[in-house]
Parts: structure tokens; C-alpha cells; sequence
């Protein structure tokens, strides 16, 4: 019965893989045969290579110049296999700018050829147990610590140092709940916690040395979680689980006391907790965000079991914000990093009575606070106190009042009238009604008012006329003469 086995052909540098025995075969036999024996690195002789007959399934990878098309694989009956003839059952394929891998079930025994711009110098590894080993987790961890973790690749037991590997596949680490209902992570969905870098940055040492680096910041819920070590590339992936952990919440306490440094200075105060952390070997490294925005960095250095105290300048009233990172160590002696959630308080400036200094004559009343400082404008506006609702009432109707008394004289004076003559009521009153009684109401008094001035108008217009006259008798007999 064959056994089923899946192998990767990788081509890669010839330097990286010297050690291997079949890199020593005589130039006479180029062919190597990709059996079921473990075989960490195969020179590829013009691009050729054989595969044995107990071969049920095998994936390679061929790395190219980039940019270049995919590669042709010849069969060993001449036939020929390309990348638009994978129809997803016996033939799978997945090409990059850089490398093309190729996954055929049941290939046909003997010699095969890749035609392609493979890089040259290449040599075949075939993978038979791709795995990646990393340290196991303490087994108690806490939110937001910062974890550096070393893992390597094997193949078949032996690690792999090829650098290009790195292009193929993908290594990180999630964790998944244990969905605990007691814990705070029940129902959590999976959560990214790390992928493994070997390219010198962050924590990593060295670039490219097969050594991989992953930095943790467990910034997830607290709670019982499974970390589970993924190797993927895309035909397959492997997966190393962990033994579950327990993950604390941040053992950083941080309170503020405003105005409890005296002379205008907040007392931040920062502990632990002591059931997990040495309090003696806590150190701290933060940064104060002030409401105006300007940053004040300060560390904090002290070996004691005491809490730590930090003065913050009370610079201006408004939000602060504090950022912290924990230096320190467990109980067991475990040393760890903790970014610390930011903190934030509130200050608001105090109300305060309005002080009126007069000692300066001449230059006018000037309103000081408590501490003697000038009011603005502004502020003695809002330190004057609101004026009373009777207050208002009562003014708003003296001012009605007074309006009413001076309009009515007004239409008083603009209407009063002469004294009139008794002949004058008794004519109009006559016309009126038969009555005996004089009506000497105002309504009639306006009345005859208006018919006299008529009067005088009209008597005056009758002597102008007369005068006329009288001047132009005077000047006819001048005219005769």
C-alpha cells in the first residue's frame, strides 16, 4: 500500500544548504530522486529533478525572477503542464511576482523539467514535516504586557534556515477562549496576539537567521485563553497548541490627588497589585499630556515597597492625561513590561467671591480675586451679581408710568383751547337742540374752537380785500389827471 505524502520543492540558494549529502553526487547521475526519505536540500541540475514512483501527492515551489511569468513543468512523457491548467482537483497552483507552488496529486513517476526564469544556482527541498517550535507562555500573563517570544521552523525535525522561505509562509499566534463563564473572555471571538518576524526590526536580532521573533502586547480580555502557534502557506497550514493560560487584568493601579501636593501641584500616585507584582522592583516611564496639549515626560526610579508619587504641575485647568509604562518584576522573579492604559482627570477652576480693592485713588474701583489678581472685563461682568425678577418688575412699570404721564401731558397741551364766549356756546348749543341746558362738553368746545379760527381767517381775508380796493380808488383819479 503507498503511503501518502506531501512534499514542497523549494528552489533556493546553493550556499544556504552545502551540508546536504546529495549536493555531493557525481555530475554522471544529475537526476535525484524526490522519495519518501527526508531530504532537506536536493541540487536542481538544469532545472531538472525525478520523482519516485511511491510519491501519492507532491506541492513544489520555484522561485523566479520578479516580475517573470510563471514556469512550464515538462512531464516525463514530454507532456506539458501549465499554470492555466490547474483545475483545482488533481492539479492546484499559486504563482506570485516571485515564486510559483504547485500542488499535482498522483504525479507520474521519472524525470521532470521546470521551464522558467528560476533563479539560478537553485537547489529542491522537500518538506516533510513543516512545524514551528516556540517557547511555551507563562502560564500567568497580564493585559497589556509586552511578551518577546523566539520560535524556528523544522522540517522533518531539522531546522530550516533558508531565507526565502519567509515568502512562502506566514507565522503568527492567536488565542482562543476557553469560554469559561466565569471569566471575562466568555463568547470572545479569536484574537491575533502575534506574527513572527525575522527581518532585524522590532525585537528581532538578527535578520534573516531562521530565527523568528514575535512581540506580544496582550491588549485582549482578561480570562482563561488557548494560545494556538500557526504555520500557513497557500496550499496548507500547521497548527502547535498551547496549554491554556491565564490572563490577568493589568496589575497597575494609578489615582490622583488634585491639589494635594500644595502650591498648586496634583499628586499622581501609582501602585501594584501586590499579589502578583514586586512592588521593589516596579519602575515607571510616563508622559503627562496637559490640557493645553504640551507633554511633560517623567520616570520614576525608587526601590521601595512604597506607592510611587509623581507632582504634576497644575499648569492650567482642564483634562490631563497620563501614559505610563511598567518596569518590573513577578513574585516568582518573572521580569515583565506593561504598557499601562492612560489615565485621565479633570480639573475645573473653583469659584471664587470678588474682592474690590480702592486703595488706589484716581484710577477708578478695581475688582481682584481672592488671590489679588485683576479681574478681566469679562469676569467682573460674570462676577456682578443677576439683578432680582421683583426688581426687574418694578422697574419695567415706573418706566410705563412714566411714559403714560408725559404723553398725556403732551396731548393735553396740544389741545387745550382759549376760554370761550357764552354768546358763542349759547349759538352752537342753539343749533343743536332745543333745550335750555349749555352743552360745554369738549367735543363742542374743540368744535368752536376751529369754527372761530374759520372766522378770523375769513374776516382777515375781507380786510385785505377792502384795503386793495381802497388803494386802487386812491390811485384811479391819479390816472385821469
Amino acid at each position: 500500500m503507498l503511503k501518502r505524502l506531501l512534499f514542497s520543492a523549494l528552489i533556493l540558494p546553493a550556499f544556504v544548504s552545502a551540508q546536504s549529502p546529495q549536493a555531493e553526487q557525481p555530475a554522471s547521475n544529475p537526476l535525484t530522486s524526490l522519495g519518501d526519505d527526508f531530504q532537506n536540500s536536493i541540487e536542481l541540475l538544469q532545472n531538472r529533478f525525478r520523482i519516485d514512483f511511491e510519491v501519492d501527492e507532491i506541492t513544489m515551489v520555484f522561485f523566479r525572477e520578479y516580475g517573470s511569468v510563471p514556469v512550464v513543468l515538462v512531464k516525463p512523457d514530454g507532456s506539458k503542464i501549465y499554470q492555466s491548467q490547474a483545475d483545482g482537483e488533481d492539479i492546484f497552483w499559486f504563482d506570485t511576482a516571485t515564486y510559483d507552488m504547485v500542488s499535482i496529486k498522483k504525479p507520474m513517476p521519472g524525470p521532470w523539467q521546470a521551464i522558467g526564469e528560476i533563479e539560478p544556482g537553485s537547489r529542491v527541498m522537500v518538506i516533510s514535516d513543516l512545524s514551528l517550535h516556540a517557547e511555551p507562555l507563562p502560564s500567568v500573563i497580564f493585559s497589556g504586557e509586552i511578551l518577546k517570544q523566539t520560535a524556528y521552523l523544522t522540517n522533518g525535525g531539522e531546522p530550516i534556515n533558508y531565507t526565502e522561505f519567509r515568502d512562502v509562509v506566514t507565522l503568527n499566534m492567536q488565542f482562543f477562549s476557553t469560554n469559561n463563564p466565569d471569566s471575562n473572555n466568555f463568547g470572545a471571538d479569536s484574537q491575533t496576539i502575534a506574527t513572527f518576524e525575522d527581518n532585524g526590526q522590532g525585537m528581532d536580532e538578527i535578520p534573516l537567521d531562521g530565527t523568528f521573533t514575535g512581540q506580544f502586547n496582550l491588549s485582549v480580555a482578561a480570562g482563561e485563553w488557548i494560545p494556538t502557534f500557526m504555520v500557513s502557506t497557500p496550499m496548507f497550514s500547521r497548527e502547535q497548541v498551547g496549554e491554556p493560560v491565564m490572563l490577568y487584568p493589568n496589575p497597575i493601579h494609578i489615582t490622583v490627588e488634585q491639589n494635594g501636593g500644595g502650591g498648586g501641584y496634583h499628586k499622581l500616585m501609582v501602585d501594584a497589585d501586590r499579589e502578583h507584582i514586586d512592588m521593589s522592583s516596579l519602575l515607571i516611564d510616563g508622559k503627562v499630556k496637559f490640557p493645553n496639549g504640551d507633554i511633560q515626560n517623567f520616570s520614576i526610579t525608587d526601590e521601595s515597597p512604597d506607592i510611587r508619587e509623581y507632582m504634576i504641575v497644575n499648569y492650567e485647568y482642564g483634562v490631563y492625561r497620563v501614559k505610563l509604562t511598567a518596569f518590573g518584576k513577578t513574585i516568582d522573579g518573572r521580569d515583565l513590561i506593561l504598557d499601562v492604559p492612560e489615565f485621565s482627570f479633570l480639573t475645573e477652576e473653583p469659584l471664587v467671591e470678588p474682592v474690590i480693592d480702592e486703595t488706589t485713588a484716581g484710577e477708578g474701583t478695581q475688582i481682584r480675586n481672592e488671590q489679588g489678581r485683576p479681574l478681566t472685563a469679562q469676569s467682573q461682568l460674570d462676577a456682578e451679581p443677576e439683578m432680582e425678577t421683583s426688581t426687574l418688575i418694578m422697574l419695567i412699570v415706573g418706566i410705563n408710568v412714566f411714559l403714560l404721564i408725559v404723553g398725556g401731558t403732551l396731548i393735553w397741551f396740544v389741545t387745550r383751547e382759549k376760554p370761550l364766549m357764552v354768546s358763542e356756546v349759547l349759538s352752537e348749543n342753539t343749533e343743536q337742540s332745543d333745550t335750555s341746558e349749555i352743552k360745554t362738553g369738549w367735543f363742542v368746545r374743540l368744535k368752536l374752537r376751529f369754527a372761530r379760527k374759520k372766522d378770523d381767517a375769513e374776516g382777515e381775508s375781507d380786510k385785505a380785500d377792502k384795503k386793495k380796493k381802497e388803494a386802487a380808488q386812491k390811485d384811479s383819479p391819479k390816472k385821469k389827471a
